[in-house]
């Protein structure tokens, strides 16, 4: 896994990105639904400055007390209901942005499968789960702080400016005059917050990534005494994160103070003259007061703006590589697999969602059902190359036997069945192209890692069932099959199957095919060197236990490098190592 990904420079800074209304329909809604709180907010903040106004100088004027009061409670009900604006703003603005991330989480990893395992096998992947998880959940901030701000300055600026002008042209105009000044700074300064944000985020890439690799090779390093160097590898890691931190809050604090003392002076020239008019007689009361109430709220939208992208900035950079990801898999014309792509795939697919793969015709229950897989011609993409091509057909009943050395591709055909590699050439379940189905219609799959959760035996069994089922007299035929009938189905895990030894670890994972099989969920098992933790008694009882399922009628496809695999087999593939070719 590559722990940096090549990426354009990004330079452009975009207060709202386009292409977040194209993959996020709810985003569509929210702007429509902000912008009327927006505009309503806009009218109380007038009435609010021209009621106070009118309080302050009918007190002054020595006005009657009935008609202060009438007054007051009217400013009352404009607090009341601006109050009510806020809290509808934050319940529009948190609803949309959980829809939002929920939309585009999926259309994500959506994508993913649709760009296919060689697009991800040059990604880092400890980046993409960094996106979906952490990336998407900081849209909240962006949906709850910056883009209402955005959406109430384009609102409500202009209006007061307008107001404003209307009761005195020459504060109008002073506010025409420096406001500019605040989005140009704002420019510099976003900028200068975008550079720092986005090395933050692609050290956090790298933190991930070394993480993971970490992780996943402990084993190895601590046999070559190498860990000591890897958690160095990562604390400098850490370390360069914290710093690139600390650089991003210290561009927002500064940032943060040059808009506020832009937006203080700014405010102050137009009450200074307010107040030489005011002393001269030029200027009544009422209207100074009313304009001066309202200068702070012209400048308020958009130096908020300002604020709010800064706290926004991580959301904002993590729909940039989102968005890379969208708009690579919008390229990619239709999904090309076993001789069926673009309308054709879409017009298969349908028809496979009107029929079950395996379904029976002889009055078979679900547990005896069986499918036909036919492969011609099929040759695995490895990178630039192709592997030779396989041609096989496996019979409901019949076990077929796929052998070869290492690197002869065996483990690579399974991948290409499942949708998790690409290939060239021809591969049907019951006639229906692999590339048309999704393999949780036909498929139980043992790979060569167990692939193990945190939970009970009986939870790892049952993983992924439709209908929650976690215990019963099928659990327990799974785990007996797999040879695993010792084993508490009630038995806690830890992280990646702690508590189990090797060997006990793989039979859960094939108890686990074995339980989708007999549920019905899947005609065909694929097991991966199945026995290849397993003592000679305990495989050569799997072998009769994996003959046994495919004479009730299952597809077993095997993959094995044990001899003793060919007593139970009915059809043997050799898998050659030949010359790959590579495509041009």
């Amino acid at each position: 896994m590559p722990d940096t990904d090549e990426r354009p420079e990004r330079t452009r800074v975009r207060p709202v990105d386009p292409r977040l209304l194209r993959y996020a329909s709810a985003s569509r809604g929210f702007f429509v639904a902000i912008a009327a709180v927006g505009a309503l907010q806009t009218v109380v903040i007038v009435a609010f400055a021209w009621l106070m106004t009118a309080v302050i100088t009918g007190v002054i004027a020595g006005r009657p007390w009935e008609e202060i009061s009438g007054l007051l409670t009217a400013l009352a009900a404009v607090v009341i209901v601006r109050g009510v604006l806020l809290w509808l703003r934050e319940v529009i603005c948190a609803r949309a942005a959980a829809r939002v991330e929920a939309q585009l989480r999926a259309q994500l990893l959506g994508a993913i499968g649709r760009l296919g395992p060689d697009w991800l096998a040059g990604r880092n992947t400890a980046r993409l789960a960094v996106t979906a998880g952490r990336g998407l959940e900081a849209l909240d901030t962006y949906f709850a702080r910056y883009l209402p701000q955005l959406v109430l300055t384009v609102i409500a600026t202009p209006i007061i400016i307008v107001v404003m002008w209307w009761q005195d042209w020459i504060s109008g105009l002073t506010v025409i005059l420096t406001i500019p000044l605040i989005p140009l700074f704002m420019v510099l300064i976003g900028l200068a917050t975008r550079a720092v944000q986005q090395q933050q985020w692609q050290t956090l890439g790298t933190l991930a990534a070394r993480f993971a690799d970490t992780v996943r090779g402990l084993s190895t390093l601590k046999i070559f005494g190498r860990q000591h160097r890897a958690a160095a590898s990562i604390e400098r890691v850490t370390d360069a994160y914290r710093k690139e931190t600390m650089r991003v809050l210290r561009v927002s604090f500064l940032s943060g103070f040059a808009l506020e003392l832009l937006a203080s002076i700014s405010v102050a020239i137009i009450a200074v003259s307010i107040g030489f008019r005011l002393i001269d007689g030029s200027l009544g009361l009422t209207v100074g007061l009313f304009v001066l109430l309202l200068a702070p709220e012209a400048y308020l939208p958009l130096r908020q703006v300002g604020v709010q992208f800064h706290a926004a900035a991580e959301g904002v950079a993590a729909t940039e590589d989102l968005f890379e990801v969208l708009d690579a898999a919008a390229a990619v014309p239709g999904r090309v697999g076993a001789g069926a792509e673009g309308g054709a795939a879409a017009e298969i697919g349908a028809a496979a969602d009107r029929s079950e793969v395996g379904s029976p015709q002889d009055g078979r229950s679900p547990q005896e059902r069986g499918a036909r897989v036919e492969v011609r011609g099929l040759r695995v993409r490895r990178g630039e190359a192709l592997l030779a091509p396989v041609t096989f057909t496996a019979e409901p009943g019949t076990v077929t036997l796929i052998e070869g050395p290492s690197g002869s591709g065996k483990s690579s055909l399974l991948a290409a069945l499942r949708g998790a590699a690409s290939f060239e050439g021809d591969a049907t379940v019951d006639g229906m192209p692999v590339s048309a189905l999704s393999p949780t219609q036909w498929l139980a799959w043992c790979g060569q890692q167990p692939g193990l959760i945190t939970g009970t035996i009986a939870e790892n069994v049952t993983l992924g069932d439709a209908d929650g089922v976690t215990d019963g007299p099928l659990v327990a035929r799974a785990l007996e099959l797999a040879q695993a009938g010792d084993l508490d189905p009630r038995l806690s895990l830890g992280v990646q199957g702690a508590g189990l030894s090797g060997g006990q670890a793989q039979r859960v994972a094939i108890a686990r095919a074995f339980f989708r099989h007999l549920r019905g969920r899947a005609p065909v098992l694929a097991l991966d060197e199945p026995s290849s933790a397993l003592d000679a008694d305990t495989e050569a009882a799997l072998w009769l236990s994996v003959r046994a399922l495919a004479d009730d009628g299952a597809t077993v496809l095997l993959v094995s490098h044990r001899r003793t695999a060919r007593g139970v087999a009915d059809h043997v593939v050799r898998l050659h190592p030949q010359p790959a070719e590579v495509i041009a």
